[in-house]
């Protein structure tokens, strides 16, 4: 990793956790745009936590599929799936609140539509397992 690159993502990460470092930039906003960023922030916690706990719930009661390993995969890409929603929602806040203190435009995200398509995708393939599995009972 270039040092450049490795600057940026410490820079990035310490964004995250230290408040102090957004408030020493440009002026505050209107506390109702914070709070709004903050709102939004905790959506898409929710949305992580749920996929982290449809993915603990396929763990624990869906029994193994005729496919090796089906079950596992499933678990483990809700998980990872969680847990990258919980780490874009820290980032979209910490960019959000800048770009509001700095008066420039709310930085723009494809991953909202990546999100839903990667969902859909997963529903339909989930789908074809019940079929597919229903079928052979």
């Amino acid at each position: 990793m270039s040092p450049l690159l490795n600057h940026d993502v410490f820079r990035a990460i310490r964004q995250w956790f230290d408040p102090t470092d957004v408030d020493e930039v440009g002026t505050a906003p209107d506390y109702r745009f914070s709070l709004a960023n903050e709102r939004t922030f905790l959506a898409w916690l929710r949305t992580g936590l749920a996929l982290i706990g449809g993915g603990l719930a396929v763990a624990a009661f869906v029994p193994p599929q005729r496919w090796p390993h089906v079950r596992e995969v499933i678990t483990i890409s809700l998980l990872l799936l969680g847990a990258a929603v919980a780490l874009r929602a820290v980032d979209h806040w910490a960019r959000c609140e800048r770009a509001m203190r700095l008066g420039r435009p709310l930085p723009r995200s494809r991953f909202p539509a990546v999100l839903a398509l990667v969902i859909g995708a997963g529903a339909v393939a989930l789908l074809v397992v019940v079929l597919v599995s229903g079928l052979r009972t």
